[in-house]
């Protein structure tokens, strides 16, 4: 498990980059907003997708189109994982929940 110091800089750079891709997109189709240990990601037609942190079992949690799914980061191949040996990868399924939500992409920066 990730030391409280390295979570916190994962999370931080993670939610960095979701935001940067979310605020690239028009604002009338989705808006983003940030709360420290959230991020919310609100499509015109009110549907959300939720970004938070968990930090007692230190991962990031996410929630859309009815699931939510809990990532771990994996220092081995520098990823969020789902933790359930799904396959799923962090910046791929948040940018799949928008695309359900609003029909766009997210485009990740890095």
């Amino acid at each position: 498990m990730l030391d409280e110091v390295t979570y916190n800089q994962f999370v931080s750079a993670a939610f960095k980059r979701i935001l940067a891709a979310a605020d690239a997109l028009d604002p009338d189709v989705l808006e983003a907003d940030s709360t420290g240990d959230m991020v919310t990601l609100t499509a015109a037609s009110r549907e959300k997708c939720i970004i938070n942190t968990q930090r007692a079992v230190r991962q990031i949690w996410v929630a859309g189109l009815g699931q939510g799914i809990h990532f771990s980061y994996h220092p081995e191949s520098s990823s969020w994982r789902d933790d359930k040996g799904k396959g799923l990868e962090l910046f791929r399924f948040v940018s799949d929940v928008v695309r359900g939500i609003c029909g766009e992409e997210l485009h990740y920066l890095g």
